[in-house]
């Protein structure tokens, strides 16, 4: 399968959650009153992320891809990427969790609502 590789500076912070296995998206942007916008219709699939490497001061990502010539994202392009949901679920297993939230700001805040999704593992 062909490759393609994706760099980015190391001064753009690459998302912790990036790991081996995803996959990886670009959408083309326009600027609309200044901000760099993208539409939700124009998400393209790049292809499996097959390794994360941060070299020479450069994240280096490769991916396999059935990318077309004419469809290779731009600098200017959003990248964006998924998980595979058969190996990362994001519930809490088990019988106890604790959540601690502190407030370091110095006006009084509300709190509107939290939510939890959990699974019980053994009954």
């Amino acid at each position: 399968m062909p490759q393609i590789t994706l760099t980015f500076p190391s001064t753009v912070e690459l998302n912790v959650s990036c790991q081996v296995g995803d996959t990886a998206y670009f959408s083309p942007t326009t600027s609309i009153a200044g901000f760099a916008t993208s539409a939700q219709s124009t998400v393209i699939e790049i292809g499996r992320v097959i390794s994360i490497s941060k070299t020479s001061g450069t994240w280096v990502l490769i991916c396999d891809t059935n990318l077309i010539n004419g469809q290779q994202p731009t600098t200017s392009d959003f990248i964006s990427f998924s998980k595979n949901n058969s190996v990362n679920l994001s519930s809490i297993l088990g019988y106890y969790a604790e959540t601690k939230l502190i407030n370091t700001s110095y006006i009084k805040s509300e709190l509107y609502s939290i939510g939890c999704d959990y699974f019980e593992s053994s009954k």
